[in-house]
This record gives structure tokens, sequence and C-alpha cells, in this order.
């Protein structure tokens, strides 16, 4: 019989490639990619009253102004940092995951824990987006 500690790291690599493999497939997709900036928008609208969220908000806008630049061609962004930024707005706007976000105070702690490691970990392509909006006047 499993342990609880074997069963835990079972359902994580479980979710990890469930959400792994989603975003990938949105990745892939223009229509998808815009109806995952919908859902965001709408998933927003929701909970940015929530002081939690409002950490958080600025990494999640900036994810959505690089995925509409890529979109458009005005700013390519790489394949991986893509697959990273919609796999964290993807968890963004999943209602269920790790920490449900119902949950007070705690609810949005994990989608800010994704969400800014994905931020550290696409630092340099963020930067260079940031400077080329900057430069270029790019799209809100």
């Amino acid at each position: 019989m499993a342990s609880l500690r074997e069963k835990t790291v079972d359902f994580f690599e479980k979710a990890k490639i469930m959400y792994l493999s989603k975003a990938e497939d949105i990745a892939g997709e223009d229509g998808k990619l815009k109806k995952l900036l919908k859902n965001v928008g709408e998933r927003l609208n929701t909970v940015s009253h929530n002081p939690k969220v409002q950490a958080a908000l600025e990494p999640i806008l900036v994810f959505k102004r690089m995925i509409q630049a890529h979109r458009s061609g005005l700013f390519k962004v790489s394949s991986k940092t893509l697959g990273l930024i919609v796999l964290g707005l993807l968890y963004f706007v999943m209602p269920f995951d790790i920490i449900p976000d119902f949950l007070p105070l705690i609810g949005f702690a994990d989608d800010l824990s994704v969400l800014i490691a994905i931020l550290n970990s696409v630092k340099h392509e963020v930067d260079a987006f940031l400077d080329w909006e900057k430069t270029k006047g790019g799209i809100e």
C-alpha cells in the first residue's frame, strides 16, 4: 500500500502533467490563446478586489500583453516562455488547483507562487518585452 507521501507525490506529478499538456495545447493554437486571454480578463474582473490578487496583477497583465504582442507578430516570445506563461495563466484561471481559491486568505497563495516563479524564470524575456514596449509603443 502506498504511503501518504507517495500518494502526494503521485498527485502532484499527475497535476503537473495535466497542466503542462493543457498549456502546450493552448500555446499551439491562436484561437485557444485568445480564449485564455478572455478567461484571464474575466477572472481578473471577479477577483481583482482581493488584496492577494492585486500583488500578482502586474505579472498577469504583462503576461497578457506579451501573448497579445506574440499573437499579433509584433514581438516574438520563445516557445518555452510562451508555454510557461500560458501555464501560469491557465493555473490562475482554473477554479480547482492545489489550494482552492475560495479559501479565505490562502486561496490565492498557490496561484501567486506559480505566477511569481514563472515571472522569475522568464525574467530576461519579460525585461526585453518591457523595453520593447517602452521604445516601440507596444500594444495594450
